[in-house]
């Protein structure tokens, strides 16, 4: 699993023109899932990203995590993070995982967040999204599985 992390102040998600999901501030987090990824990679994953501590404290030092400043997360699944652009002009997507495997990990990772508590809203799997996004830092991370 390859999950690309940006800080907000807030994110829209809109499918054919209509707003489906908001969140901010918080974490917009691109989710994409590969061969091979387990629950446990998804459990890990929402937990990393929960945790990690990427928020400001008073001395202006990252040293507050997702759940300590209480923020709010938009989830999207991404499966472009697998896309390997080293051969050729078009991306090759062979690393990723098919459409049933990666929805049901991607809801794993979906539940996980919300069992820690936190507001998630999320995009439409599968479907052409509008994503906007307002960053805050900006501040980006790339997780993987270790």
């Amino acid at each position: 699993m390859k999950l690309l992390l940006q800080r907000i102040r807030e994110a829209r998600v809109r499918v054919r023109g209509e707003e489906i999901s908001k969140a901010g501030p918080g974490l917009c987090l691109f989710l994409g899932v590969g061969k091979g990824d387990t629950r446990e990679n998804a459990r890990y994953l929402a937990e990393k990203a929960a945790r990690l501590r990427v928020f400001e404290d008073e001395a202006g030092k990252f040293d507050r995590s997702l759940l300590e400043v209480q923020g709010e997360v938009l989830v999207v699944a991404e499966f472009t993070l697998y896309g390997d652009c080293t051969k050729g002009r078009r991306p090759s997507f062979s690393e990723a995982a098919g459409p049933e495997e990666a929805q049901e990990l991607y809801q794993q990772f979906v539940r996980r967040l919300e069992e820690l508590g936190l507001k998630v809203g999320t995009g439409r799997f599968q479907a052409k999204m509008e994503v906007s996004i307002i960053n805050d830092g900006p501040v980006t991370f790339v997780l993987e599985n270790p």
